[in-house]
């Protein structure tokens, strides 16, 4: 009886917790609309922060509480919602989740940056961890207690705020139909805005109260992720009723503890098993909870794509071979296994293209997929011992399909979701994969047979060979994946090209209307996922070999979301997106990062301007990722959009070639070095647009921006400048007129 009584109390404490971040989850959603990825972030830094004013500069708890609480959580929520999440309202999902997971990856590294993460720190419960009483023979800590007695207060006045007042019942109205609000006497934006402030500071309470439950140390990336559990018990409630939120919280917190409290010792993945109970129960929810009707007339996002033809994708596949070869010659063998690594990640990349560019379907796990296949194809697929062991085709083949296979199981429970909610599965499941098969490092038996999954914590994967092809050899190897991505880019863009493409493209843009014309949007989202994940399980193969050895952090969530939002910020719609975002996120900020290191190593005397550089390049994808909602289709679209206006400005363009031409063969005969080269390529290729408009603009820019553009002379419109409104207002301003709000040229001349 005293064992039940202690892990029910304990489980009610971690239970209350949740509700309180899942609290806030459903606060700032219900009126953006927004599902807040970064909460548990938040949690984390509010967390660092309230350790450094009450054990960092040693001030009163109290005081740091109100700090924390009054201070630093409202002006956090309302700086996100003022600065980011206001200019989203008219993009895709992908967009908003990509933005969200930016702002969390961000405040990882701002907390990494701040609060070096091999220091020790400690939090310890309020009055003490000897401050307690006594329930039914159990002993309740006073800070345990207080977690309880806050959640019920926070979901009873939540409660009321919502369904008695006026102020919370506009806040449920701004996501619906903001307009309608502001015509009854609201301020939408501004409701919003309180309620970004609430939810923020419910994040940083709960992080606050659960790091002295969860044993006290504090550890950015672990904290993050304890307050994400919390995202079932939010979807419990369906993002709408706190009341349910919080008898879901309970109920995983109850069940958390009585795993522990009741599970035999014997069972070696008892422990797994508990951490991975919340993923488990957001995917079920998922499941289990009715959904939304498809969608019939769809809101027109700012996102646009452009698919080229295969024989353009041929052409373009050609060149990358050639282009990367060439830059091979510049490199030393370190540097070529490392560019490996990031065109494996790039294969891993092109399956979101697939999967959520042309299908619009999510997944927030894509690493996790080629974590299966990785471990597949270790324990199926190597032949030969010591040196002489490598990686045979039969151990890609089957570890391909089974990571397809595994696909289009988890796909098939799921597809019924769409938007948020597939998303949440796919990143339940990647949450899942590692909690509960990646720390499975014990031995097992079956039918006489010992195997271990994840066997040591490490897999070391050898180089494949087959016949004369031998990966061994770096240059062959980074010439095999390159290779292997343009052939697979191809197909990508043949499949998008093919009736089968057509028909993603129609499920994504209108799922009612897709169904209505008899397609199966069952067999669509069913195989595209299958194919999605078999691409992404071959670069996770290719990624552990080109590593060598992977543990189980090589394929943590984070990674995978850091993956999807660089392929999103480059342009998941594009194969070159996927290119860029894949070589960004294996291998591209880590290079910069490292480099600033070895830099402050070698001059002692900037080694503070070189480490502030540093930590500014840790904290840039993040940056650049909340950018994306200023420009949702991605920077290689702007860049393609660039280059197409350079059409007619032949010279520029043999220009720019020649000057990358020309480094490179400095660079070849050591005359300058490969950072040099590097820096002065990526100058050009993103300048020249810039420099075809300034100086060649007559064939750059259309008539009515080269009019914008000049100074205008009244005498010459209608003459050499065509009527437009920028000209009309040019020509009051100029005479000194009042602005005129006509509109056609009869108009303007009467005017004039």
């Amino acid at each position: 009886m005293n064992t039940f009584v202690t892990f029910t109390i304990l489980g009610l404490v971690l239970g209350s917790v949740y509700a309180i971040a899942a609290s806030g989850l459903v606060l700032t959603y219900n009126t953006s609309g927004i599902f807040n990825f970064a909460h548990g972030a938040q949690a984390m830094l509010g967390a660092f922060i309230y350790w450094q004013l009450r054990y960092g500069w040693e001030l009163p708890t109290v005081v740091a509480l109100l700090i924390s609480l009054v201070l630093v959580g409202p002006l956090m929520g309302l700086g996100l919602y003022v600065l980011i999440m206001k200019g989203l309202r008219d993009t895709a999902e992908v967009t908003k989740i990509v933005v969200t997971v930016s702002i969390l990856l961000g405040m990882l590294s701002i907390s990494h940056w701040f609060w070096h993460p091999e220091t020790a720190r400690t939090m310890q419960m309020f009055f003490g961890d000897q401050s307690k009483i006594t329930v039914f023979g159990a002993s309740i800590r006073y800070h345990e207690l207080i977690c309880i007695l806050v959640a019920i207060a926070i979901a009873v006045g939540l409660r009321i705020l919502f369904t008695r007042t006026r102020a919370g019942v506009a806040m449920r109205g701004v996501v619906d139909d903001p307009e309608l609000l502001r015509l009854n006497g609201h301020n939408p934006e501004r409701l919003a805005a309180l309620s970004w402030a609430m939810g923020s500071t419910l994040a940083v309470l709960a992080g606050i109260l659960i790091t002295p439950i969860s044993g006290g140390t504090l550890e950015a990336n672990m904290l993050t992720l304890l307050v994400i559990d919390a995202f079932a018990a939010a979807m419990f409630g369906r993002l709408r009723s706190i009341l349910r939120t919080f008898v879901g919280a309970v109920v995983l917190g109850l069940a958390g503890t009585y795993v522990l409290a009741y599970f035999p010792t014997s069972w070696s993945w008892t422990s797994n098993f508990r951490v991975s109970l919340p993923m488990i129960a957001l995917f079920v929810v998922l499941i289990v909870l009715p959904q939304d009707r498809l969608r019939g007339a769809v809101t027109r996002t700012r996102e646009r794509y452009h698919v080229p033809s295969v024989r353009k994708a041929v052409v373009w596949g050609v060149a990358l071979i050639v282009i990367v070869y060439l830059i091979r010659l510049l490199m030393v063998t370190s540097a070529v296994t490392t560019l490996t690594i990031g065109m494996t990640f790039a294969i891993i990349a092109l399956s979101l293209t697939l999967l959520t560019g042309y299908a619009g379907e999510l997944n927030l796990a894509p690493v996790s997929f080629g974590a299966i296949a990785t471990i597949v194809a270790f324990h199926f697929g190597i032949s030969g011992s010591g040196l002489a062991a490598h990686l045979n085709l039969w151990g890609i083949v089957v570890g391909v399909l089974v990571t397809a296979v595994i696909g289009g199981l988890v796909a098939l429970p799921a597809l019924r979701l769409r938007g948020l909610y597939l998303a949440l599965a796919t990143m339940a499941f990647g949450v899942f994969l590692s909690n509960m098969v990646l720390r499975d490092t014990t031995e097992h038996e079956m039918f006489g047979m010992k195997y271990s999954l994840f066997k040591d914590g490490n897999i070391a994967l050898p180089p494949l060979k087959i016949g004369p092809l031998d990966l061994s050899n770096e240059t062959v190897f980074l010439m095999t994946v390159t290779a292997l991505f343009s052939v697979l880019g191809v197909g990508v863009i043949a499949l998008r090209n093919s009736g089968y493409g057509r028909r993603l493209a129609a499920m994504k843009d209108s799922p009612a209307g897709s169904a209505m014309l008899g397609q199966s949007l069952v067999r669509l989202k069913l195989s595209v996922f299958m194919i999605s994940s078999g691409i992404a399980g071959l670069g996770g193969i290719l990624m552990s070999s080109a590593m060598g050895s992977v543990s189980g952090e090589s394929f943590a969530i984070m990674v995978s979301l850091s993956l999807l939002m660089l392929t999103v910020v480059a342009g998941i719609g594009y194969v070159t997106g996927a290119l860029f975002g894949g070589l960004m996120a294996g291998i591209g900020f880590a290079v910069i990062m490292v480099s600033f290191t070895n830099l402050a190593s070698a001059q002692p005397e900037l080694e503070g301007m070189w480490l502030l550089l540093g930590n500014i390049a840790a904290v840039s994808p993040a940056l650049i990722g909340i950018g994306v909602g200023a420009n949702p289709s991605g920077t290689v679209h702007s860049v393609i959009e660039g280059y197409r206006r350079l059409t007619d400005a032949r010279p520029v363009l043999i220009g720019g070639a020649a000057v990358v031409l020309l480094t490179y063969v400095l660079a070849l005969t050591g005359v300058l070095g490969n950072w040099w080269f590097a820096s002065i390529t990526i100058a050009v290729v993103f300048m020249l647009p810039v420099i075809g408009e300034m100086v060649m603009p007559r064939a750059v820019l259309t008539p009515e921006e080269l009019a914008a553009k000049a100074t205008v002379v009244p005498e010459d419109v209608g003459i050499d400048v065509p009527y437009s409104p920028e000209i009309r207002d040019e020509i009051d301003r100029e005479l000194g007129i009042p602005q005129y709000q006509g509109g056609s040229p009869k108009e303007l001349t009467a005017h004039v």
